[in-house]
């Protein structure tokens, strides 16, 4: 199997490349780190005009219509600022949720970034995220009203809608509600937004197939973790060559600190767990890409090994750069911090492997 990526794919990361070099500088990112919104209207306009908002749309619905390899190659670019904004949360959560409940009438306005969405899942506690859905939801004559906790929506205070997975009498459904408008948050990650969504009896409209929703929301959040997990090998990435660079300027002793073995070891055992994670990251893309019988242990591997490996190499980044990786002047604590977030979202190292052992030993 040829896991390289084609000549197009190519061609679309150096676009996104040189696309968030010109208009999401260091200085963009440092600027956003400490705004409440976290993004401007302008870069989201301009990322919406290259087509990067409508990636995962369909092309009859305004869109590119392309698939999970084609996205891992767009959020590995994206990890490698961090870049600030509601991309995630819009142009692959939103966006995700729509396709697979047949929300088709709101493809169009994500596509073109007119209008911004977002999923509002997490909820405290541990495990699988389909596993933690406690959010109500009670019908009222044609509109439902839901009931629950959402300490942590991504962009919950800018999205201009929310999808919410809650649980009924019919068994877990899922809820439009417009403006969510909830309130600001912060959190480990100071490029990524999250807003606290509390739900009392507010009302929502039910979309989606007419049936208990646990196996779409399981899909939703298994392709959204390959994004992450792609991601993840950006900021990885990212942190590896800032300390390759930083270890051939620092000098002690009369040397530079790439030449002593201990520095040289770390930086090959980050290259190592660096590109275990790419494998398993781009194999579980292509296995969702292709719907393949692999495809659920391949995603719980990749995200569970990515986010253990980012981590690690985004923590040895900053032991390498020794007093001045502790700083606010230095972007590797903004990697860390990155790739510490992401590896709890969509289920956790834990979650995951335990979700991989069932899929092993429950058909034995």
């Amino acid at each position: 199997m040829d896991f390289t990526f084609s000549d197009e794919q190519e061609a679309l990361r150096q676009a996104v490349r040189g696309f968030l070099a010109k208009e999401a500088p260091n200085e963009y990112v440092r600027e956003m780190a400490d705004s409440e919104r976290g993004f401007t209207d302008t870069l989201w306009n301009r990322m919406a005009e290259m087509g990067f908002t409508g990636l995962l749309v369909p092309r009859d619905h305004g869109g590119l219509g392309l698939g999970s390899v084609d996205l891992a190659v767009v959020m590995e670019e994206m990890g490698r600022l961090p870049l600030p904004g509601p991309y995630l949360s819009s142009a692959v959560l939103a966006t995700l949720a729509a396709r697979r409940l047949g929300a088709t009438d709101l493809l169009a306005d994500l596509a073109s970034g007119a209008r911004r969405g977002t999923v509002a899942f997490e909820q405290a506690g541990g495990g699988y995220p389909v596993e933690r859905i406690r959010t109500r939801a009670v019908r009222r004559g044609s509109v439902y009203l839901l009931n629950g906790l959402q300490p942590l929506v991504l962009d919950g205070h800018s999205a201009h809608w929310a999808i919410v997975p809650a649980r009924s009498d019919r068994g877990l459904g899922s809820y439009l509600v417009d403006s969510p408008d909830g309130v600001y948050v912060p959190t480990m990650d100071p490029t990524r937004k999250a807003a606290r969504i509390d739900l009392v009896d507010r009302p929502a409209m039910s979309i989606g197939p007419r049936c208990d929703h646990t196996a779409i929301w399981q899909r939703v959040f298994a392709d959204a973790a390959v994004a992450v997990s792609a991601e993840l090998l950006g900021v990885a990435g990212a942190a590896l060559d800032m300390s390759i660079e930083y270890s051939k300027q620092r000098v002690q002793f009369d040397k530079p600190i790439a030449s002593f073995q201990a520095i040289k070891h770390k930086i090959v055992d980050m290259y190592h767990s660096l590109e275990l994670a790419r494998a398993g990251t781009h194999f579980a893309a292509w296995a969702s890409d292709a719907d393949d019988e692999a495809r659920s242990r391949a995603v719980a591997m990749a995200k569970s090994y990515t986010g253990e490996a980012a981590v690690r190499i985004t923590g040895d980044a900053i032991q390498i750069h020794g007093g001045v990786g502790f700083t606010w002047a230095c972007d590797a604590h903004l990697f860390y911090k990155r790739a510490k977030q992401n590896d709890l979202m969509l289920g956790g190292q834990s979650s995951q492997r335990r979700e991989l052992a069932h899929l092993v030993l429950d058909p034995a």
